[in-house]
């Protein structure tokens, strides 16, 4: 269960990259960092982050809804029967990013994650395994201190990119890997670095598992 959030106006303790936005505040609050191992949610957030590049994150955020109901609610086995023409359709629609390359990205995003639960039974598993299993703890003292890419990211980008995903660079990866939960690095400071770092033992350590 996620803790209450305290209010924006109320609380200092957040990282000040959700600024003062309900939307972008609530995502901070409940979302963002916290350890998913849910498969469809994880796909959902590794394709939007690609919708991200070139934009801001909140951009993305207002338009997550439309993607959903455009993407099937990122049921993988849905978005992996959609057609050339389905994309096509999808690219009148001004409620999303209309990038051809970037939709295309999702539904062949959708065919590599079938394939590789296939193989391994979860991409859940299969991701949790670059860091040991465990949720790497960093709490950076201001959020501008966080990489923007890291050998753990550079590892997993390649690995995906092999296994067919799109839109899966270094710098991608690494902001799916923060907002997942994979790494906490909410700001020191910030109340939801305690709360989740409550729950993890990870360390940065073990960001090596799986660079050998």
């Amino acid at each position: 269960m996620v803790p209450p959030s305290p209010s924006p106006s109320s609380s200092p303790s957040r990282c000040p990259w959700c600024g003062d936005d309900p939307l972008y505040v609530q995502y901070h609050d409940e979302e963002w960092g916290v350890p998913s191992h849910d498969d469809r949610h994880l796909f959902e957030m590794l394709c939007l982050e690609g919708q991200q590049a070139g934009l801001s994150w909140i951009t993305v955020l207002r338009k997550r809804e439309a993607y959903r109901r455009a993407f099937h609610g990122f049921e993988i086995r849905k978005v992996a029967r959609m057609s050339d023409a389905d994309i096509e359709t999808l690219l009148g629609d001004a409620s999303l990013i209309r990038h051809r390359g970037k939709l295309t990205a999702i539904r062949d995003n959708a065919i590599a994650a079938l394939a590789l639960q296939k193989e391994v039974g979860s991409l859940s598993d299969w991701l949790w395994e670059f860091v040991g299993g465990r949720a790497l703890v960093n709490g950076p003292a201001s959020y501008r201190d966080a990489p923007a890419s890291t050998p753990l990211s550079d590892a997993l980008a390649k690995e995906l990119k092999k296994r067919g995903f799109r839109f899966v660079g270094s710098t991608t990866v690494y902001a799916f890997l923060q907002a997942c939960g994979f790494v906490n690095d909410h700001e020191s400071g910030c109340f939801r670095f305690r709360q989740l770092k409550a729950t993890t033992v990870g360390t940065t350590a073990q960001s090596r598992q799986r660079l050998s």
